[in-house]
């Protein structure tokens, strides 16, 4: 299991001016850090942390795959990633986030950046995901296409006509 220990930055401990750290990702980060929706991936991150007195901008640039499950046919298929992100951080009295913002107890002086990543991560893939055309599982699609509501509706519309309004129909087809 991936250990999250180097995703832990002191913030207090970093030097004022430019500061980079680069992390790769794989199965175990998803693991441990019992991420929802994506189970595996390999990305890399390159996290440069700008620090100004107490204030401090985190320009986050990740890219790679993640394997996700695709709309359609439910089979594992992959998604590139490639986003660029920014946070600031600054110290204060206790910790709290508000959108971009995060303040981050003095005390304490250490953000954990893991959580950050993985959110980055997921507002980059698309709200549809699916298989480039015909390269969903057939099996799936056929299973699919037997349920589909519109292959389904035509051919049970003649059945669903009460027999009293059949008439009806007739003298709209004469004209």
């Amino acid at each position: 299991m991936c250990s999250l220990e180097p995703f832990k930055i002191d913030l207090k401990g970093l030097e004022q001016g430019r500061t980079a750290f680069a992390f790769q990702l794989h199965d175990s980060y998803f693991e441990a850090i019992e991420a929802p929706n994506v189970r595996k991936g390999e990305l890399c991150v390159s996290l440069t942390v700008f620090r100004t007195d107490d204030c401090f901008e985190l320009d986050f640039h990740t890219e790679g795959r993640i394997h996700i499950p695709c709309d359609l046919c439910l089979e594992d298929m992959e998604q590139a990633i490639d986003t660029d992100n920014r946070l600031v951080a600054r110290l204060g009295e206790e910790y709290s986030e508000q959108d971009d913002l995060v303040t981050v107890d003095e005390n304490e002086g250490m953000l954990d950046v893991s959580w950050f990543i993985y959110e980055f991560i997921e507002l980059d893939i698309p709200l549809r995901h699916v298989h480039a055309p015909g390269k969903c599982n057939p099996a799936m699609m056929k299973v699919l296409e037997e349920h589909s509501a519109s292959r389904r509706g035509a051919a049970n519309e003649e059945q669903l006509i009460d027999p009293r309004w059949a008439a009806l129909q007739n003298i709209k087809l004469k004209d």
